[in-house]
């Protein structure tokens, strides 16, 4: 099975796990940065002038949130971009939440960091799995 390419933004307020995240998402096989930004007026202005296929979001921004981003999205983009919620406050009530906007990964930075690599390649490889919300 062949693995497709995979142009990813990343939406990350802390310039030091925004640094990281740019390291890690580079090195995996067949992933583009489609450029990272720090706030939801800049994400959702990133998601409406560019084709993405992941968003990485954190969900306290600099400015606004990553529900905001979320509720944003455009319509066409709804079910086209795999979105990988990254943050510090995994809350039963974020994960509904996010769900129900569809998010369908769900990841906590300090527990799930190491997941991402293997998530982008699968994703690129099947598809999305969506077994991030369980």
């Amino acid at each position: 099975m062949r693995s497709r390419n995979l142009s990813v933004l990343l939406v990350e307020d802390s310039r030091v796990l925004a640094e990281r995240l740019r390291e890690t998402l580079l090195s995996v096989p067949g992933v583009r940065l489609a450029g990272t930004v720090d706030s939801e007026a800049d994400a959702v202005a990133a998601l409406q002038s560019g084709a993405v296929d992941v968003v990485l979001l954190d969900l306290h921004l600099r400015q606004g949130t990553g529900f905001g981003v979320l509720r944003a999205m455009p319509a066409s983009q709804a079910g086209r971009v795999v979105v990988i919620v990254l943050t510090n406050y995994d809350l039963a009530e974020y994960r509904r939440a996010a769900a129900a906007l569809g998010v369908r990964h769900f990841l906590d930075k300090m527990r799930d960091f190491d997941r991402l690599p293997a998530l982008l390649q699968q994703i690129g490889a099947d598809g999305d799995p969506a077994d991030g919300l369980n």
